[in-house]
């Protein structure tokens, strides 16, 4: 994560350096109104500044005032705007790397919890500029510059302090630990709501049917009930932070006017004229000002950090390991559609499903996996489209490793066809072509003809152009869709996963002319043993 880190910042470095100097420039423009209206009072007090003086005096005053405030309006902008610019390039960095993790880390990761740090934890990173780490060293820094200004003015009042403030940075570093512990708890609570709430959303009807609202209930109570006492904690350290650096604020105002007063030395330690108590009152204030803001950037750069630590979980994730380079297969591997040779697969650490498998395919033919349940006919088809690599052996797509084949060439040749029909957002055309500009409006006639779905698609309201509703067709016309979708832009392999489980005797043979229909001079691996008997294709039986 601190390539990702490191390249960020190099890009944005410019902007980061024209940060640095509005911070400066806030700094100086900050500190310098207390010694302006300390000369103001002095001579005041001794009735030797002429009425001209006075007036460019006073107008210098006013004049810098207001030139910290637009100074600081502008460092609040440039931190903003840097912020947004860092959080970006992070998600554009997460997003290539999420095409390159491994199906594994999908599997162990819920789809909750992964969208959760990209959108939560990410987010807690944008605070982390906004009012956070940038924040608190233009703070820091405000505070070591008062520190030098007040020892010039009161070396008294410069050891007060210099006591003061490492002990409040104890007291700081106390809260920091509370509040980043409550903040790692509450992402983890976050996490683990946002991963029940699309369980909840997609096992709704076995929910209702097995009479478990309460038990779904319970989960998602514990899990927020959890995350708002990790809030409440963090809240609590937050507010009585705050309150006990504006206590220390007045009583060292306090202590420095009594000691000031107490004796001839403490006097001369302290160095006090009337316009020098006015300006270190000012920055006694200004000096506490950033300490009570730091309260609140502890807490934000805690949720980030907590963010991070999230973050860093998922850059650690180990990338998919592709196969070195190959050369251009032969005229003779690129004939064959398919070819499966000596391959053994098991998933993580367990048993083997299936060892020593051979399995070659033809142009033109239809080939049948038959087996009982949790043999591996699936996880074979997972084999072939690269989601995963075989312990031993090799499986080949015209002559190329699947893992290997670029992500724009993968869909000319081979494409699968599942259980379900999974729509995007769009018109019924989109749910064909996905979108890809290779696929042209013949493309997409000849594969509606194909299944059969040119007339249904041609009574939509709007055509192929009416916005896609799952409404408007049935489960096979939906399955139909997805033949479509798969022979779009004519692949040579099409590997088909129980498509007609769960649909009606009618329905089926439908669907099973429309897949003859498709199947026809291109290489077919499938599930399905309806198709088998329906084409006069070949059979393997997995065991």
């Amino acid at each position: 994560m601190r390539d990702v880190w490191l390249a960020i910042l190099r890009r944005y470095a410019l902007l980061f350096a024209a940060l640095l100097l509005v911070i400066a420039a806030d700094i100086a423009v900050n500190i310098t109104p207390p010694l302006v209206l300390q000369y103001l009072v002095d001579h005041l007090a001794d009735g030797a500044i002429a009425e001209e003086t006075l007036l460019l005096v006073a107008l210098l005053y006013f004049a810098l005032c207001a030139a910290g405030g637009l100074v600081d309006t502008l460092k609040e902008t440039g931190i903003t705007v840097l912020g947004q610019k860092i959080t970006h390039g992070l998600r554009s960095a997460m997003c290539q790397r999420l095409s390159r993790l491994p199906a594994d880390f999908f599997v162990q990761h819920e789809s909750g919890a992964l969208s959760s740090r990209f959108i939560n934890d990410v987010d807690t990173l944008e605070s982390l500029f906004d009012s956070g780490v940038v924040s608190m060293i233009a703070d820091a820094c405000t505070i070591l510059a008062i520190l030098a200004v007040v020892s010039q003015i009161s070396g008294g009042l410069g050891i007060l302090l210099v006591i003061a403030l490492p002990l409040l940075f104890l007291l700081t570093r106390y809260f920091q630990r509370r509040m980043r512990q409550a903040q790692l708890d509450n992402r983890a609570a976050v996490a683990k709501t946002s991963a029940l709430i699309p369980e909840t959303v997609d096992n709704i009807r076995t929910i209702h049917l097995c009479q478990q609202e309460r038990y779904m209930a319970e989960r998602c109570r514990v899990s927020l009930k959890q995350s708002f006492a990790a809030m409440e904690r963090s809240n609590f350290c937050d507010s009585i932070y705050s309150p006990i650096i504006i206590c220390n604020c007045t009583a060292i105002i306090c202590l420095m006017m009594a000691l000031s007063v107490s004796s001839s030395a403490m006097q001369a330690l302290f160095g006090m004229t009337v316009g020098s108590v006015v300006a270190l009152i000012a920055y006694v204030r200004r000096i506490f000002t950033p300490l009570e803001s730091i309260g609140m950037e502890i807490q934000n750069i805690q949720s980030a950090i907590a963010g991070i630590d999230r973050l860093r979980e998922f850059f650690a994730a180990p990338l998919e390991s592709l196969p070195p380079a190959a050369a251009s297969p032969s005229p003779a591997e690129q004939q064959l559609p398919l070819v499966i040779e000596h391959v053994s697969f098991g998933y993580g650490k367990g048993p083997s499903l299936f060892r020593d498998f051979s399995l070659t395919v033809r142009e033109g033919e239809t080939v049948t996996l038959a087996g009982r349940t949790g043999v591996g006919k699936t996880t074979l088809f997972k084999l072939i489209l690269g989601l995963y690599a075989p312990r031993t052996g090799n499986i080949r797509i015209c002559g190329l490793d699947p893992r290997a084949i670029p992500a724009e060439k993968r869909r000319p040749i081979c494409c699968c066809v599942e259980q379900g029909f999974t729509a995007i957002d769009g018109s019924v055309r989109d749910q064909i072509t996905l979108r890809d500009a290779r696929v042209t409006e013949a493309a997409v006639q000849e594969a509606l003809a194909l299944t059969g779905m040119a007339e249904v698609c041609a009574q939509l309201p709007q055509g192929l152009a009416t916005p896609f509703c799952p409404a408007l067709f049935s489960q096979g016309q939906r399955q139909l869709l997805g033949i479509a979708r798969a022979i779009a832009l004519n692949p040579r392999l099409l590997l088909l996963d129980e498509i007609t489980a769960n649909l009606d005797a009618l329905t089926e043979r439908q669907i099973i002319r429309a897949l003859q229909a498709a199947s026809k001079d291109r290489a077919v691996l499938s599930i399905s043993h309806r198709l088998y008997e329906a084409s006069g294709g070949k059979i393997i039986t997995l065991s």
